[in-house]
């Protein structure tokens, strides 16, 4: 499993966070919240679009509004040189 991650995370695809605000159709006044995260791939998203249409068909809970916050791509390690040498 952490190798099929990490070769997802090769190939662009980031940890992507989805907070989802619902309300149900009996409660429609208090909003509630659900997050969850998974591996997705920027700019389209295919598995928190594809999580969100099951929401859609199989939940009675009435989606307000998704926030979509996703983390940086598996990069090589930034090195910088030292101008400076500190002597003590």
């Amino acid at each position: 499993m952490e190798t099929d991650e990490f070769a997802l995370r090769l190939r662009g695809w980031r940890l992507a966070t989805a907070e989802v605000l619902y309300y149900m159709p009996d409660h429609p006044t208090l909003l509630q919240s659900f997050i969850w995260q998974t591996l997705d791939l920027a700019p389209s998203y295919p598995r928190i679009h594809k999580f969100l249409d099951f929401w859609r068909a199989e939940i009675q809970a009435v989606i307000h509004s998704v926030h979509l916050a996703s983390g940086e791509q598996l990069a090589p390690a930034k090195i910088r040189n030292a101008a400076t040498i500190l002597h003590h």
